[in-house]
C-alpha cells in the first residue's frame, strides 16, 4: 500500500477514536446535574468541555491534514474518494457541535435545577442541612483544586497539539517541495539529454557545412579551369585565323593550299616538293 494511502487510513482510525471521545464528553455534560448534585457537577462542567474542546480541535487538526493528503493520493478515483471523506466529516463535525451546544443548555438547566433543589435543603434547617452544608464545603475545596490542575494540563494539551499541527504542516510542506524537487530533477535529465543530442546534430551540421564548402570550392576551381581552357582554345583559333588571313592577303599562301591542308593534314603540306623531270639531251 501507498504511503499517503496508509496515513489516510491512519487519520480515519484516529477519527473514529475521537469521535467516540467526543461523544462521551457529549453526553457526560448532557447528563450533568441530573444526579441531583448541582453545585459538584457545576464545577466538574468546564473540565468536561474542555476535553470536548480539546476533542473538537483534535478533529479540525485530522480535517486538515486529510485535506493535505487527499492531493497526494496516487489515482484520481482515490483523490475524489478523499475529498467525499472531508465533506462528510466536516459535517459529522458541525453536528458533534451543535450537539455540544445543546448538551452545554440542557446541563445549565439541570445544575440550576439541582441548585434550587440544594438551596432549598439547606435552608430548612436541622443537623442534615449542617452535615451537609460542610460536606459542600469540603467537596467545594477538593473539585476547585482539581479543577484548576485539570485546567493546566488541558492548556498544556491543547498547546502540545498546537505543535503536532505546526509539525504536521511542516512535513506536509516539506514533502511537497520534495515531490517539486524530483519532478524539476526528471526534467533537468530530459532536457539534460535533448542538449546531448542537439550537440551531436550540431557537430553533424558542422562537419556537413565544412564538406558541403571543400565540394563547392573543388567545383568551382574545375569550373574556372574547364572555361579557362574553352577560352583559352578560343583565344587560339582565333590567333591561327588571323594568321590565314594575313597570308591569304600577302599571297604566300594560296586558298588552294589551305584545302589541301584541311583534307591532307599538316604531313601532306610540309612534304618535299616532287623533283622536276629530267630529260635526256641525247
Amino acid at each position: 500500500m501507498d504511503e499517503v494511502t496508509q496515513a489516510v487510513e491512519n487519520l480515519k482510525k484516529e477519527w473514529s477514536q475521537a469521535v467516540s471521545q467526543l461523544e462521551e464528553s457529549i453526553a457526560a455534560i448532557g447528563s450533568c446535574g441530573k444526579t441531583g448534585k448541582g453545585t459538584e457537577e457545576a464545577n466538574s462542567l468546564p473540565r468536561l468541555n474542555g476535553s470536548a474542546q480539546d476533542a473538537l480541535q483534535l478533529l479540525k487538526s485530522l480535517q486538515f491534514r486529510l485535506d493535505l493528503l487527499a492531493q497526494q493520493l496516487p489515482t484520481f478515483e482515490e483523490v475524489q474518494s478523499g475529498q467525499a471523506t472531508l465533506e462528510s466529516w466536516d459535517a459529522q463535525y458541525k453536528k458533534l457541535r451543535a450537539s455540544l451546544r445543546n448538551a452545554n443548555l440542557q446541563a445549565k438547566e439541570n445544575i440550576r435545577k439541582a441548585a434550587q433543589e440544594e438551596r432549598e435543603l439547606l435552608l430548612g434547617g436541622g443537623e442534615q442541612s449542617t452535615i451537609r452544608r460542610r460536606n459542600l464545603q469540603t467537596k467545594a475545596g477538593m473539585t476547585s483544586a482539581a479543577e484548576s490542575i485539570t485546567e493546566s494540563l488541558r492548556r498544556s494539551r491543547q498547546m502540545m497539539v498546537q505543535e503536532v499541527e505546526r509539525s504536521a504542516s511542516t512535513l506536509a510542506t516539506f514533502d511537497e517541495s520534495t515531490s517539486v524537487l524530483r519532478k524539476a530533477e526528471g526534467e533537468y535529465q530530459g532536457h539534460r539529454s535533448l542538449l546531448m543530442r542537439t550537440r551531436g546534430l550540431l557537430s553533424t551540421m558542422q562537419r556537413q557545412d565544412v564538406l558541403d564548402r571543400v565540394i563547392l570550392t573543388i567545383g568551382f576551381i574545375i569550373f574556372f579551369l574547364a572555361v579557362l581552357y574553352v577560352v583559352s582554345r578560343r583565344i587560339g583559333l582565333l590567333t591561327l585565323q588571323r594568321k590565314l588571313a594575313d597570308a591569304i592577303r600577302s599571297g604566300s599562301l594560296s586558298a588552294e593550299d589551305i584545302v589541301a591542308k584541311a583534307r591532307h593534314g599538316p604531313a601532306a603540306a610540309n612534304a618535299p616538293a616532287a623533283a622536276p623531270p629530267i630529260y635526256d639531251e641525247l
